[in-house]
């Protein structure tokens, strides 16, 4: 559907003002910089960058400011999802300037300006440092503990970031990303990572189906399955790298390039950070109401109250008071096939 606008928008522009549709060399690698686009086109993909860039700030913002929500188990978390939207939202800084300082109004389009280029290999720095993030913000919820997680995150984070590594190599350094020898090759080096990667989330998520409360688990998996989905949108943006040529629709495939990597952009580190924080809020309160984990104040999932402060503080200052009972199984979540809000049997 976006591209059938894009190529409406193309076309139509070039009707109005009597031009023939724009022209660009036939490249592959970064090509969204080297075109001319309509007014609407620029302004399209200026409008993104911006929208991309405040959606991570207030990312960041509010996984900081709640990650006192959940158990100090649980923070590494809210960390690791406060500063990687902080690292994309710089990123973002970094791309709005360079599309808005690239481009000129030349008559009725936006053309290349001489003597500068829209940087968009600068989305490669950001992954380098926010995907191996998304790893540990995804094993800090999980219920893998020990020498284990440790194993397992060390090899995500490796992955993750060799993942990025193979495909900037072959997208932006090697021959400038216009072979397809080496977009070919470092496509499958990069997949090879990119497997490593899924495996390790994986099981470590597949891992707590029986350690976690059917709640905490549902929406962990469905954490994972937007992150592995987003992950998926890159490779199939890269792909275009290899189709395009002189006879292609080249704004059309730029529009989709830029307007994909901000789209997954926000699914894989905001709306992620969001269902993670979850998961995080809904395991504390489980801990707090087993016996496992203290926490400071009333834990609160979707607006309903899932565990009492503990211990309460008139207790912690005197030494005294009894653990509160148990709150009511919620309807829908805790008790659900067969197990308390701990995710043992009852």
């Amino acid at each position: 559907m976006l591209l059938a606008l894009a190529r409406g928008a193309g076309s139509g522009a070039a009707e109005g003002s009597g031009a023939s549709a724009p022209t660009a060399p036939p490249v592959r690698g970064e090509f969204s910089g080297l075109l001319t686009y309509t007014a609407g086109e620029y302004r399209m993909v200026l409008y993104a960058l911006m929208a991309t860039g405040l959606a991570l700030l207030a990312g960041s913002l509010h996984a900081f400011a709640t990650r006192g929500e959940t158990g100090p188990r649980y923070r590494a978390a809210s960390d690791a999802s406060a500063l990687l939207q902080l690292v994309a939202f710089l990123a973002y800084v970094e791309l709005f300037v360079s599309w808005k300082t690239s481009f000129t109004l030349r008559g009725e389009r936006y053309v290349p300006v001489a003597d500068t280029e829209f940087d968009g290999g600068m989305r490669y720095a950001d992954w380098s440092v926010t995907v191996p993030l998304l790893a540990v913000e995804l094993l800090a919820v999980c219920a893998v503990t020990g020498r284990r997680m440790s194993v397992l995150r060390g090899t995500a984070v490796a992955a993750s970031f060799l993942m990025i590594l193979a495909g900037f190599l072959g997208a932006q350094v090697l021959d400038n990303g216009n072979r397809v020898l080496w977009l070919v090759v470092w496509a499958a080096v990069s997949t090879v990572f990119f497997l490593v990667l899924y495996a390790v989330l994986g099981h470590a998520v597949l891992a707590g189906r029986d350690e976690l409360s059917p709640e905490a688990y549902t929406v962990l998996k469905r954490a994972t399955v937007l992150l592995f989905g987003a992950f998926g949108v890159y490779p199939l943006i890269y792909l275009i790298q290899q189709s395009v040529g002189p006879g292609s629709p080249l704004v059309a495939w730029a529009l989709v390039t830029q307007l994909g990597f901000c789209a997954a952009d926000v699914a894989a580190k905001t709306w992620f950070g969001v269902l993670i924080h979850k998961v995080a809020k809904v395991r504390t309160a489980d801990d707090v109401r087993a016996g496992t984990g203290t926490h400071a104040e009333e834990v609160w999932v979707s607006h309903v109250k899932r565990a009492d402060a503990w211990p309460p503080v008139a207790a912690a200052l005197t030494g005294h008071g009894a653990r509160p009972a148990s709150l009511p199984a919620h309807d829908g979540h805790y008790g659900g096939h067969g197990r308390d809000g701990t995710g043992r049997d009852r």
